[in-house]
Protein backbone atom coordinates (compact mmCIF):
# COMPACT_ATOMS: atom_id res chain seq x y z
CA UNK A 1 0.00 0.00 0.00
CA UNK A 2 1.03 3.69 -0.88
CA UNK A 3 -0.14 6.29 1.21
CA UNK A 4 0.28 10.34 1.00
CA UNK A 5 1.64 11.98 4.31
CA UNK A 6 0.77 15.67 4.42
CA UNK A 7 3.29 18.66 5.50
CA UNK A 8 0.93 21.61 6.90
CA UNK A 9 3.49 24.69 6.90
CA UNK A 10 2.19 28.27 7.88
CA UNK A 11 0.14 30.54 5.56
CA UNK A 12 2.74 31.12 2.31
CA UNK A 13 4.33 27.92 2.31
CA UNK A 14 4.37 24.49 0.36
CA UNK A 15 1.90 21.82 1.00
CA UNK A 16 3.91 19.15 0.15
CA UNK A 17 2.90 15.93 -0.74
CA UNK A 18 4.63 12.90 -0.61
CA UNK A 19 3.95 9.27 -1.87
CA UNK A 20 5.74 6.64 0.94
CA UNK A 21 6.16 3.22 -0.56
CA UNK A 22 5.71 0.56 2.04
CA UNK A 23 8.69 -1.66 0.55
CA UNK A 24 11.87 -0.62 3.17
CA UNK A 25 14.55 1.43 0.97
CA UNK A 26 17.99 -0.04 1.97
CA UNK A 27 20.54 1.79 3.40
CA UNK A 28 22.30 4.54 1.08
CA UNK A 29 25.20 2.47 -0.33
CA UNK A 30 28.40 2.60 0.77
CA UNK A 31 31.63 4.04 -1.40
CA UNK A 32 35.23 3.98 -1.53
CA UNK A 33 36.36 7.68 -1.07
CA UNK A 34 36.53 9.22 1.99
CA UNK A 35 33.24 11.28 3.71
CA UNK A 36 32.34 13.48 5.83
CA UNK A 37 28.99 13.07 8.18
CA UNK A 38 27.06 15.22 10.75
CA UNK A 39 25.52 13.09 13.37
CA UNK A 40 22.33 13.76 11.74
CA UNK A 41 23.56 11.18 9.24
CA UNK A 42 24.30 13.16 6.42
CA UNK A 43 27.41 13.91 4.39
CA UNK A 44 28.71 16.69 4.24
CA UNK A 45 29.92 19.65 1.31
CA UNK A 46 31.42 22.49 2.16
CA UNK A 47 30.18 25.63 -0.13
CA UNK A 48 30.72 29.43 0.80
CA UNK A 49 31.88 28.62 4.22
CA UNK A 50 28.52 26.69 5.15
CA UNK A 51 28.53 23.06 6.02
CA UNK A 52 25.55 21.77 3.18
CA UNK A 53 23.68 18.97 3.83
CA UNK A 54 22.89 15.95 1.40
CA UNK A 55 22.54 11.65 0.85
CA UNK A 56 23.92 9.92 -1.97
CA UNK A 57 22.80 6.61 -2.96
CA UNK A 58 25.14 4.28 -5.20
CA UNK A 59 23.99 1.23 -6.40
CA UNK A 60 25.97 -1.81 -6.38
CA UNK A 61 28.03 -2.31 -9.24
CA UNK A 62 27.69 1.26 -10.18
CA UNK A 63 29.22 1.06 -13.84
CA UNK A 64 31.69 4.08 -14.99
CA UNK A 65 29.70 7.38 -16.64
CA UNK A 66 26.53 6.53 -15.37
CA UNK A 67 23.48 8.72 -14.95
CA UNK A 68 23.11 10.80 -12.06
CA UNK A 69 19.89 12.19 -10.70
CA UNK A 70 19.44 15.43 -8.20
CA UNK A 71 15.99 14.79 -6.53
CA UNK A 72 14.93 18.12 -4.40
CA UNK A 73 12.86 18.30 -1.52
CA UNK A 74 9.95 20.55 -1.31
CA UNK A 75 9.23 23.45 0.91
CA UNK A 76 9.29 22.83 4.52
CA UNK A 77 11.07 19.11 3.24
CA UNK A 78 13.74 16.51 4.67
CA UNK A 79 15.74 14.82 2.09
CA UNK A 80 15.71 11.60 4.36
CA UNK A 81 11.72 11.53 3.84
CA UNK A 82 12.09 12.15 0.22
CA UNK A 83 14.94 9.49 -0.31
CA UNK A 84 12.15 7.05 0.82
CA UNK A 85 10.26 8.23 -1.79
CA UNK A 86 10.98 5.55 -4.55
CA UNK A 87 13.58 6.81 -6.62
CA UNK A 88 16.49 5.05 -4.67
CA UNK A 89 14.29 1.98 -6.11
CA UNK A 90 14.16 3.06 -9.25
CA UNK A 91 18.25 3.74 -9.24
CA UNK A 92 19.25 0.21 -8.10
CA UNK A 93 17.32 -0.98 -11.29
CA UNK A 94 18.38 0.98 -13.99
CA UNK A 95 22.02 1.76 -12.38
CA UNK A 96 22.09 5.56 -11.67
CA UNK A 97 23.24 7.32 -9.02
CA UNK A 98 20.93 9.72 -6.94
CA UNK A 99 21.63 12.51 -4.65
CA UNK A 100 19.41 14.12 -2.01
CA UNK A 101 20.52 17.73 -0.82
CA UNK A 102 19.10 19.38 1.98
CA UNK A 103 18.16 22.71 1.86
CA UNK A 104 18.82 25.28 5.04
CA UNK A 105 16.38 27.64 6.33
CA UNK A 106 15.20 31.07 5.01
CA UNK A 107 14.25 33.99 7.04
CA UNK A 108 10.94 32.03 8.88
CA UNK A 109 13.42 29.21 9.23
CA UNK A 110 11.39 26.86 6.79
CA UNK A 111 14.23 24.58 4.72
CA UNK A 112 13.85 25.96 1.30
CA UNK A 113 15.28 25.92 -1.94
CA UNK A 114 16.37 29.77 -3.33
CA UNK A 115 14.82 29.67 -7.20
CA UNK A 116 16.18 33.07 -7.45
CA UNK A 117 13.24 33.76 -4.76
CA UNK A 118 12.67 36.65 -1.63
CA UNK A 119 12.93 34.41 0.95
CA UNK A 120 16.31 34.54 1.49
CA UNK A 121 20.21 35.08 0.47
CA UNK A 122 21.29 31.14 0.09
CA UNK A 123 23.62 30.46 -2.87
CA UNK A 124 21.81 27.45 -3.55
CA UNK A 125 22.27 27.43 -7.33
CA UNK A 126 25.60 27.26 -6.76
CA UNK A 127 25.70 24.67 -4.12
CA UNK A 128 24.19 22.40 -6.37
CA UNK A 129 26.07 23.66 -9.23
CA UNK A 130 29.43 22.58 -7.47
CA UNK A 131 27.84 19.46 -5.16
CA UNK A 132 27.18 17.64 -8.55
CA UNK A 133 30.32 18.62 -10.43
CA UNK A 134 32.43 17.29 -6.90
CA UNK A 135 30.17 14.00 -7.45
CA UNK A 136 30.94 13.56 -11.22
CA UNK A 137 34.53 13.83 -10.54
CA UNK A 138 34.83 11.81 -7.47
CA UNK A 139 32.36 9.09 -8.92
CA UNK A 140 32.96 9.14 -12.60
CA UNK A 141 29.43 9.86 -13.04
CA UNK A 142 28.20 10.84 -16.53
CA UNK A 143 28.19 15.00 -17.02
CA UNK A 144 26.11 14.41 -20.14
CA UNK A 145 23.49 12.45 -17.94
CA UNK A 146 22.71 14.69 -15.52
CA UNK A 147 19.25 15.48 -14.05
CA UNK A 148 17.62 17.82 -11.89
CA UNK A 149 13.74 16.95 -10.80
CA UNK A 150 11.85 17.42 -7.31
CA UNK A 151 8.86 18.43 -5.42
CA UNK A 152 6.65 21.68 -5.32
CA UNK A 153 9.93 24.22 -4.16
CA UNK A 154 12.09 21.26 -5.80
CA UNK A 155 10.43 21.54 -9.03
CA UNK A 156 10.66 25.11 -8.93
CA UNK A 157 14.04 24.97 -8.48
CA UNK A 158 14.89 21.77 -11.11
CA UNK A 159 13.70 24.75 -13.54
CA UNK A 160 15.66 27.61 -12.78
CA UNK A 161 18.59 24.78 -12.35
CA UNK A 162 18.20 23.42 -16.11
CA UNK A 163 17.36 27.03 -17.26
CA UNK A 164 20.52 28.71 -15.75
CA UNK A 165 22.82 25.46 -16.49
CA UNK A 166 21.60 23.77 -19.03
CA UNK A 167 25.07 22.48 -19.58
CA UNK A 168 25.50 20.34 -16.19
CA UNK A 169 21.58 19.18 -16.27
CA UNK A 170 20.21 17.76 -19.83
CA UNK A 171 16.62 17.58 -18.84
CA UNK A 172 14.33 18.82 -15.54
CA UNK A 173 11.33 16.78 -14.04
CA UNK A 174 8.86 19.12 -11.98
CA UNK A 175 6.25 17.26 -9.76
CA UNK A 176 3.58 19.85 -8.83
CA UNK A 177 6.09 22.89 -8.75
CA UNK A 178 6.19 25.72 -11.27
CA UNK A 179 8.43 28.20 -13.12
CA UNK A 180 9.65 30.95 -10.01
CA UNK A 181 9.09 34.40 -11.22
CA UNK A 182 12.35 35.46 -11.67
CA UNK A 183 13.40 32.79 -14.00
CA UNK A 184 9.96 32.89 -16.31
CA UNK A 185 11.34 36.93 -16.56
CA UNK A 186 14.83 35.77 -18.04
CA UNK A 187 13.11 32.92 -20.17
CA UNK A 188 13.99 34.39 -23.49
CA UNK A 189 17.83 33.54 -22.14
CA UNK A 190 16.87 29.64 -21.86
CA UNK A 191 18.04 27.08 -24.22
CA UNK A 192 16.07 24.22 -25.83
CA UNK A 193 15.99 21.73 -22.85
CA UNK A 194 13.55 18.59 -22.31
CA UNK A 195 11.10 19.31 -19.50
CA UNK A 196 8.49 17.19 -17.55
CA UNK A 197 6.06 18.40 -15.35
CA UNK A 198 3.15 16.88 -12.96
CA UNK A 199 -0.02 18.82 -11.84
CA UNK A 200 -2.44 18.58 -10.20
CA UNK A 201 -5.70 20.77 -11.94
CA UNK A 202 -7.32 21.08 -8.22
CA UNK A 203 -3.98 22.60 -6.98
CA UNK A 204 -4.64 25.48 -4.57
CA UNK A 205 -0.78 26.03 -3.19
CA UNK A 206 0.74 25.74 -7.13
CA UNK A 207 -2.65 26.63 -9.22
CA UNK A 208 -1.98 25.69 -12.72
CA UNK A 209 -4.19 29.07 -13.84
CA UNK A 210 -0.68 31.01 -12.41
CA UNK A 211 -2.27 33.01 -9.54
CA UNK A 212 -0.05 32.04 -7.14
CA UNK A 213 0.88 34.30 -4.17
CA UNK A 214 3.93 36.32 -5.02
CA UNK A 215 4.23 36.69 -1.32
CA UNK A 216 8.61 35.53 -1.09
CA UNK A 217 8.65 36.12 -4.81
CA UNK A 218 6.61 32.84 -5.33
CA UNK A 219 4.43 33.69 -7.81
CA UNK A 220 4.95 35.54 -11.04
CA UNK A 221 4.98 32.73 -13.71
CA UNK A 222 1.91 32.29 -15.94
CA UNK A 223 -0.44 29.38 -16.85
CA UNK A 224 0.78 26.04 -16.93
CA UNK A 225 -0.30 25.83 -20.44
CA UNK A 226 1.44 29.02 -21.22
CA UNK A 227 4.48 27.34 -19.46
CA UNK A 228 4.24 24.68 -21.91
CA UNK A 229 3.90 25.97 -24.94
CA UNK A 230 6.84 28.17 -24.18
CA UNK A 231 8.97 24.85 -23.60
CA UNK A 232 7.30 23.69 -26.96
CA UNK A 233 8.31 25.89 -28.92
CA UNK A 234 11.89 26.34 -27.06
CA UNK A 235 12.63 23.06 -27.92
CA UNK A 236 11.31 22.93 -31.31
CA UNK A 237 8.58 20.39 -31.16
CA UNK A 238 6.90 18.89 -34.36
CA UNK A 239 4.18 16.16 -32.92
CA UNK A 240 1.57 15.74 -30.63
CA UNK A 241 0.57 12.62 -28.34
CA UNK A 242 -1.58 12.88 -25.91
CA UNK A 243 -2.34 9.76 -23.50
CA UNK A 244 -5.40 9.03 -21.60
CA UNK A 245 -3.25 7.49 -18.57
CA UNK A 246 -6.40 7.33 -15.77
CA UNK A 247 -10.15 8.53 -15.53
CA UNK A 248 -7.84 11.08 -13.33
CA UNK A 249 -5.05 11.61 -15.47
CA UNK A 250 -4.86 13.17 -19.21
CA UNK A 251 -0.45 13.09 -20.29
CA UNK A 252 0.71 15.36 -23.65
CA UNK A 253 3.87 14.29 -24.94
CA UNK A 254 5.21 16.88 -27.37
CA UNK A 255 8.01 15.27 -29.29
CA UNK A 256 10.55 15.26 -31.93
CA UNK A 257 12.27 18.81 -30.68
CA UNK A 258 15.98 19.79 -31.55
CA UNK A 259 18.45 17.47 -30.20
CA UNK A 260 15.54 14.93 -29.47
CA UNK A 261 14.17 17.30 -26.63
CA UNK A 262 10.49 16.29 -25.61
CA UNK A 263 8.13 18.50 -23.33
CA UNK A 264 5.60 16.14 -20.78
CA UNK A 265 2.49 17.51 -18.99
CA UNK A 266 0.73 15.68 -17.13
CA UNK A 267 -2.72 16.60 -15.30
CA UNK A 268 -4.29 15.21 -12.66
CA UNK A 269 -8.07 16.22 -12.44
CA UNK A 270 -9.64 16.77 -8.98
CA UNK A 271 -5.98 16.46 -7.67
CA UNK A 272 -4.45 18.76 -5.12
CA UNK A 273 -0.73 19.78 -4.03
CA UNK A 274 -0.02 16.20 -3.30
CA UNK A 275 2.13 13.84 -5.04
CA UNK A 276 0.11 11.28 -7.24
CA UNK A 277 0.55 7.66 -7.27
CA UNK A 278 0.38 5.15 -9.06
CA UNK A 279 -3.70 4.75 -9.45
CA UNK A 280 -3.79 8.29 -11.09
CA UNK A 281 -0.31 8.22 -13.37
CA UNK A 282 -0.47 4.23 -14.16
CA UNK A 283 3.48 4.06 -12.38
CA UNK A 284 5.12 5.89 -9.42
CA UNK A 285 5.65 9.54 -9.62
CA UNK A 286 9.65 8.63 -9.64
CA UNK A 287 8.96 5.78 -12.51
CA UNK A 288 7.19 8.22 -14.96
CA UNK A 289 10.82 10.74 -13.98
CA UNK A 290 12.93 8.46 -14.60
CA UNK A 291 11.30 6.89 -18.03
CA UNK A 292 11.26 10.74 -19.73
CA UNK A 293 15.07 10.89 -18.27
CA UNK A 294 16.31 7.80 -19.72
CA UNK A 295 15.73 8.95 -23.20
CA UNK A 296 18.36 11.08 -23.00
Amino acid sequence: MWSVILFYPTRFSFLIGLVIGSVSVGLLAQDTLPKQENKRGFRVFHHNGTDREYLLHLPKNLPKKAPLVVFLHGYHGDARDYAEMGMTRVADHNKFAVVYPQGLPDRRGIPHWNARLKLSKVDDIGFLKELVESLQKHHALDPKRTFVSGVSNGGVMSYTMVSEHPDQFRAAASIIGTVSGETWRKREEMRPVPILQISGLSDRIVPVDGRMSPAGGWGGAPDQKTIIEFFKKLNQTRTEEVVKVSPRTTGYRYRGGVNGNEAWLYEVKDWGHRVPGKKELGVHSVDLVWDFFSRY
